[in-house]
């Protein structure tokens, strides 16, 4: 029979596109009884479209679905990322379901969709193919990506880390696929798969590219060429891999390579050699300034500052496992002495991965030489790396920061300060940095940078509630002003701007336009990005948050503080074994740390309602150091309540500054702590001459604020306490509005808990559980451990209604 030519018509339906897939195998799936395995698909595709890649990629209509019996495969088509981030969102949903056990593959290549015998759509073509052969390699847990997808990622920062080379696994007809293992935290697998550890089936990627897969039609002479070429690869792979020296396994990593992006570096502490121990801070400077210098080019990866200070100490530096800490291959090293009018500045460039030594340079000039000692050295650096300038960034690397360099060294104290202060603690510091500010720039009133970073502190005074009037705006704003008339097109103005829109005024949408043009002048900043991961928790965007903080993280990954802010994003949404890990990954990093100590404690309270591990840490923390009780008071006082300690809560309450105790934005006076022991004793009188007294100090505030919603809150608390109950209704509810979820979705999820316990006290417990149902089904602070034990709650106690939300919220 003669074969038919393919007609025109024909060639039109084969509609080849490049699919970005994700193929999901459920591990087992054969062995479970049937009943078994239709839940379990059941739950798996509830499982798959709960998370937020299938659901924008629905909603866009660029996105194919496809079962396969034991599985499904998912076909995005704007992106390579969308398979991995959706692979990643399902591993966390996992942790819920043990019972499930996926193995997932990833590839990109040419698909066609085409319409099965039952007229639905399905997939063909060489991806789908590739995808399920990479499947096919991994155990449960495992998420395989193709070398053609990890190729795409590696180019982004934020994937980089999680990227780990497992070689080539032999497939069908005797061909080979290059793989990658994509895990990060405790998600994915980070053994090595079962059939990668046969000498037969595995071996070290060499540099050669992937095959394609397919059957073998090669003629003789294709196939000695192929050999030919494939000898060469192999000869100048083992090349670099002598050079190199061997690949050391990074802590509990799998022997698998971890890659470090090639233009990147880490610019450690210089040594002061000055006999003058108060040269400290220009000591610092000089290396501040190559890291500020070099974390301006673009083409660069450069880690900051809080993450590389914390190497100071460090009498033998270990370089590769620094590296390796920090996700770079290149690090500088170096000390500087001033002498004098003199200073003498050493530095040499290390590469990571062998150990070996660049460059070394040599300096000794006059003092006020340094800043261009600097600049040589970035553009030595730079040029070493391969990486270039744009002619901005290299104008702006030319130009010293100042003239006086006793401007400097307030400016760099004053820098340190903000750097060190966060949410949680260390706030009223901000006051003396404005003072070394105010001082650097009456110095030098050109001084950019001290304008800079005075505006960031007037502002952050006025966001952690200092001073939240309309003057500390002002003097934000003139700072700005300052800076911007001096250098307009300075990256650094726009994340001032920022900063200056969400801190001062919660107006996320200027914020975020002024931060698109920040993070693209400055990309090595994490501060822009720490900003924007903000910035998104406060809108209720949870999954755009975490993307930011991980992009901060990319280059600031010792940076505890900021460890914990993500635990309390994740604390937020009630993902407490997140939230601990995150937390003792910080543990590592600042294991005295007391902050980070007390955060983790609390972590075991709200998911398990466990009070030892709190009750634990602060003894342990008085009996290291008894002048820090006064520090712990807040937590102290309320485990205190919690244990019905009031001895206890007395010593706590005794050693508590008049300000009183915080959660989160909202400040309790002292006195209010005091009316709340006298009310546990069942002394009226008591409390309420301590609870008149929290009013007259809080009405005040709500005076000289009335747009100020925490306060207002909290003068509603009081007055339940006193039971003046419609007052306390109403100025709970206005709360709620002056602080709208829209605008603020952290502080109002605060406020609507507290209307909740003023609900409660005013004897409206139908109001009070109904908003408590409310917060247990969204991200709120509402958890299992403050409804089983806080004392707020005694009234709604034993409550069938309320007792069904706490069980709603026990640890599974």
């Amino acid at each position: 029979m003669q074969a038919k030519p393919i007609s025109a018509e024909a060639k039109v339906d084969l509609q080849l596109e490049i699919g970005h897939l994700l193929l999901i195998d459920v591990v087992g799936y054969s062995k479970l009884l049937v009943n078994e395995q239709i839940e379990l698909l059941q739950q798996l595709n509830r499982i798959v479209r709960h998370t937020k890649c299938f659901q924008v990629a629905e909603k866009a209509d660029k996105l194919i679905r496809v079962p396969t019996g034991d599985g499904m495969a998912l076909l995005f088509f704007r992106s390579p990322e969308e398979p991995a981030q959706c692979a990643l969102e399902i591993s966390e949903a996992l942790k819920d379901h043990p019972q499930i056990r996926l193995r997932m593959g990833i590839h990109s290549g040419p698909v066609n969709p085409v319409t099965d015998v039952n007229d639905r759509i399905n997939v063909a073509g060489a991806g789908i193919n590739v995808a399920q052969r990479v499947m096919d390699c991994g155990d449960a847990g495992h998420i395989l990506l193709s070398s053609h997808v990890a190729d795409d990622l590696v180019q982004y920062r934020h994937w980089q880390p999680h990227l780990h080379n497992l070689g080539e696994c032999e497939v069908k007809h005797g061909l080979r696929l290059n793989l990658f293992n994509l895990y990060k935290n405790d998600l994915g697998n980070p053994a090595v798969p079962e059939k990668l550890r046969g000498r037969k089936r595995w071996r070290q990627n060499s540099g050669v590219a992937i095959r394609p897969v397919g059957p073998p039609r090669w003629s003789k002479s294709i196939i000695m060429v192929a050999l030919l070429l494939s000898a060469v690869a192999f000869a100048v792979s083992l090349s670099i891999f002598l050079r190199r020296g061997p690949v050391k396994p990074a802590g509990s990593e799998s022997s698998a390579s971890v890659l470090l992006p090639e233009k990147s570096i880490a610019v450690l502490p210089f040594e002061n050699l000055s006999d003058d121990k108060q040269n400290a801070y220009f000591i610092d400077g000089v290396q501040d300034e190559i890291l500020t210098d070099l974390a301006k080019v673009a083409d660069l990866k450069v880690i900051s500052r809080t993450s590389v200070m914390q190497y100071k100490a460090s009498v033998h530096r270990n370089v590769r496992d620094i590296a390796r800490e920090l996700g770079v291959s290149h690090i500088l090293e170096g000390t500087a002495q001033r002498v004098g009018d003199r200073v003498r500045v050493s530095a040499q460039l290390i590469d990571a991965r062998t150990d070996t030594h660049l460059w070394a340079e040599h300096y000794e000039r006059d003092l006020a030489d340094v800043f261009a000692i600097e600049s040589e050295l970035a553009e030595k650096i730079v040029a070493q790396l391969k990486s270039r300038f744009s002619p901005e960034e290299k104008a702006a690397l030319e130009k010293p920061p100042t003239a006086d360099l006793a401007a400097y060294d307030l400016y760099l104290r004053a820098k340190d300060l903000i750097a060190n202060i966060n949410f949680i603690s260390g706030r009223e510091r901000l006051l003396q940095a404005v003072a070394w500010l105010d001082d650097a720039v009456k110095r030098d009133p050109k001084f950019f940078l001290a304008y800079y970073r005075l505006a960031t502190a007037h502002d952050l005074i006025y966001f952690y509630g200092l001073d939240r009037t309309e003057k500390r705006l002002s003097l934000a704003r003139a700072a700005i002003d300052a800076a911007s008339h001096l250098e307009p097109q300075r990256g650094e103005i726009r994340l001032a701007q920022a900063q200056h829109f969400y801190w001062g005024y919660l107006d996320h949408d200027r914020a975020l336009d002024e931060l698109a043009v920040a993070q693209r002048l400055l990309p090595n900043d994490a501060d822009g990005f720490v900003l924007a991961g903000f910035i998104e928790r406060r809108r209720g965007h949870w999954d755009q948050s975490m993307q930011n903080f991980n992009r901060a993280l990319d280059v600031d990954p010792r940076n505890a503080p900021l460890l914990q802010q993500i635990a309390i994003s994740y604390s937020y949404q009630r993902l407490y074994r997140e939230a601990a890990n995150l937390l003792d990954r910080a543990l590592a990093i600042s294991p005295n740390d007391t902050d980070v100590r007390m955060q983790r404690a609390e972590v075991e309270l709200d998911w398990h309602a466990d009070r030892k591990p709190l009750h634990e840490t602060i003894k342990s923390i008085i009996d290291e150091d008894p002048r820090a009780a006064a520090g712990l008071a807040d937590d102290w006082f309320w485990l205190a309540l919690i244990e019905n300690d009031l001895s206890e809560a007395d010593r706590a309450v005794a050693v508590m500054a008049p300000a009183g105790t915080r959660d989160i934005s909202v400040n309790f006076p002292r006195s209010w702590c005091e009316g709340l022991v006298a009310r546990e004793r069942g002394d009226a009188v008591g409390a309420r001459r301590a609870f008149l007294a929290a009013q007259d100090e809080v009405e005040k505030t709500v005076r000289q604020q009335p747009a100020y919603g925490e306060p207002l809150c909290v003068l509603g608390m009081i007055r339940a306490a006193l039971g003046r109950n419609a007052e306390a209704i109403r100025q709970g509810q206005q709360a709620l509005v002056l602080v709208p979820a829209s605008r603020d979705f952290l502080n109002n999820g605060l406020l609507a808990e507290y209307l909740a316990v003023i609900y409660a006290w005013t004897g409206e417990k139908d109001r009070a559980l109904e908003q408590l149902r409310n917060l247990a089904q969204t991200p709120s602070p509402i958890n299992y451990g403050s409804l089983r034990l806080h004392p707020y709650w005694k009234p709604l106690r034993g409550d069938p209604r309320f007792e069904q939300i706490v069980r709603s919220l026990a640890p599974k």
